[in-house]
């Protein structure tokens, strides 16, 4: 791919690039003009992430041709971050003369390769991070890492700047400052963002594009055939009927819902009606002098559905981890979870047999090669893979929450080789798959693109409604909002 000068054309002729034996961008045709600033958005799927990186030099160019890239490219996406979490998570694997790694302090992620220390100093500051910056980058919370991939893109100086989804994750404060900063340059740096919410686009937005994608009947013997992105259309947000009609597009919702039984076979035991199913008592998690979550207490009822909030770093999955039981300090606290003391002998896995889990976290660690269909199967044993043969009804039941979620065509696809947002709606039909009585969704959304985010949305609502499982939400969009949960737990950041 060709490099050109800052804030040159680049064009995109009839590009077909491919990523991998599965997925190509096809005969994309494309042009972005100097100080345009665009947003991709399209269908989970379609390839919006990897055109993004293509930008970026990612690819195989099959035929066509690209021009004009520009030598420095600052990108933040969700693949970028997970590569640097799995380099720092492969450190733990290193066991030679056992010796522990301790990971990658924060400060040495921002400055190694900066080129704008400046810059990088005040945008630590910004984001609150000046107190991290001795951390390891591992032990970052989702958002906190997310600000470091956002820093070291902003301090790089770039000629181009690429962020796919970079308000997700975000607490409102961070949000406002980041887009603050955004509007500042937009006469110096072109963007293009990945955006699936049409609500987070910023004014300085120029043009929109939007990816749908086409499958391919594969032939016998032909590994190369699968998905196919193609840019369907390009919208210039001046064009007000074109701009309001890709909007509707985007928030379509699903309705007449319903939702795959429980399997008979794995009837999980019965609870006492007349107890909570989670009592904490003043629960506090420390670490040295620093308090992140102090004097706790919180009761969730059976049938009581809540929504979790607060900013970045306030604890709230420190607190999830607790009920989980996956928390260290989770023995030091007063907590009461199914009908069991905490710290009486009980086994984490009489604990997480009641829990249907979903978060950012599950997905980074789901490294597993396996196909869609076992990742649901999997939920029936609470196991990353399958490694016990499934009933036939069980499989009947993953086929359909596949035809619920549109993917019956992907149940023998590679979790790994999908979307992050397609990865995530598989997720979530692992958590639901037995109706659990208690379903954490940590950032639920996280990724989807509207018509998904809507189904998801639609799903938990249903559940809800229904009178076997306890929903506890974490969610930062407020607009995200589901009408059955009526309690809201807010922490505050007390470091």
């Amino acid at each position: 791919m060709e490099s050109s000068n800052r804030l040159a054309r680049i064009q995109l002729n009839k590009a077909t690039i491919s990523f991998d034996d599965r997925f190509t961008l096809s005969e994309i045709d494309w042009i972005i003009e100097p100080h345009q600033h665009w947003v991709i958005t399209g269908t989970n799927g379609s390839g919006k992430s990897a055109l993004a990186a293509a930008l970026a030099g990612v690819g195989k160019i099959e035929s066509g041709s690209v021009q004009g890239l520009p030598k420095h490219v600052g990108l933040v996406s969700f693949e970028a971050q997970a590569e640097l979490i799995a380099k720092e998570l492969k450190k733990d694997d290193a066991d030679i003369m056992d010796v522990i790694s301790l990971g990658t302090p924060v400060s040495e992620m921002i400055f190694e390769q900066c080129r704008d220390p400046e810059l990088a100093s005040e945008l630590v500051e910004k984001f609150g991070l000046t107190k991290l910056l001795d951390r390891a980058f591992r032990k970052l919370s989702t958002g906190e890492t997310r600000k470091v991939m956002l820093i070291r893109a902003l301090s790089s100086k770039p000629d181009l700047l690429i962020l796919d989804e970079p308000f997700d994750g975000l607490d409102v404060d961070t949000l406002a400052m980041l887009q603050a900063h955004l509007a500042s340059i937009i006469d110096t740096v072109p963007m293009v963002m990945v955006l699936n919410r049409f609500d987070e686009m910023p004014d300085f937005i120029t043009h929109i594009a939007y990816l749908d994608k086409e499958r391919l009947e594969k032939k016998k013997g032909d590994k190369k055939r699968g998905d196919r992105g193609r840019l369907a259309f390009t919208v210039d947000r001046q064009d007000e009927a074109a701009f309001n009609e890709l909007y509707q597009l985007l928030h379509l919702k699903t309705a007449d819902l319903s939702l795959p039984a429980a399997d008979p076979a794995t009837k999980l035991p019965a609870l006492d009606p007349c107890q909570p199913l989670v009592k904490l008592k003043q629960a506090t998690i420390q670490y040295g002098d620093t308090v992140i979550v102090d004097k706790l207490d919180w009761t969730i009822e059976q049938g009581q559905h809540w929504q979790l909030s607060g900013p970045n770093g306030s604890g709230k999955t420190c607190v999830l981890s607790l009920i989980t039981g996956d928390h260290p300090q989770c023995y030091t606290n007063d907590i009461f979870v199914f009908g069991f003391q905490r710290g009486n002998g009980e086994s984490i896995w009489q604990i997480k047999q009641f829990i249907g889990y979903v978060s950012t976290a599950l997905q980074w660690e789901y490294r597993v090669s396996t196909s869609c269909k076992n990742v649901i199967i999997s939920g029936f044993y609470d196991s990353i893979g399958v490694y016990t043969k499934a009933t036939d009804h069980q499989k009947k039941i993953a086929d359909q929450w596949l035809e619920l979620l549109g993917m019956q065509e992907r149940a023998d696809q590679p979790f790994n080789k999908l979307s992050y947002g397609d990865q995530r709606l598989l997720l979530i039909a692992r958590a639901m798959v037995k109706h659990p009585p208690l379903l954490i969704l940590d950032e639920p959304c996280l990724g989807l693109d509207d018509m998904n985010r809507q189904l998801v949305l639609a799903l938990i609502e249903k559940i809800c409604e229904g009178k076997e499982t306890t929903v506890l939400y974490v969610n930062h969009h407020t607009e995200d909002k589901i009408k059955e949960i009526d309690n809201h737990l807010a922490l505050e950041k007390n470091h």
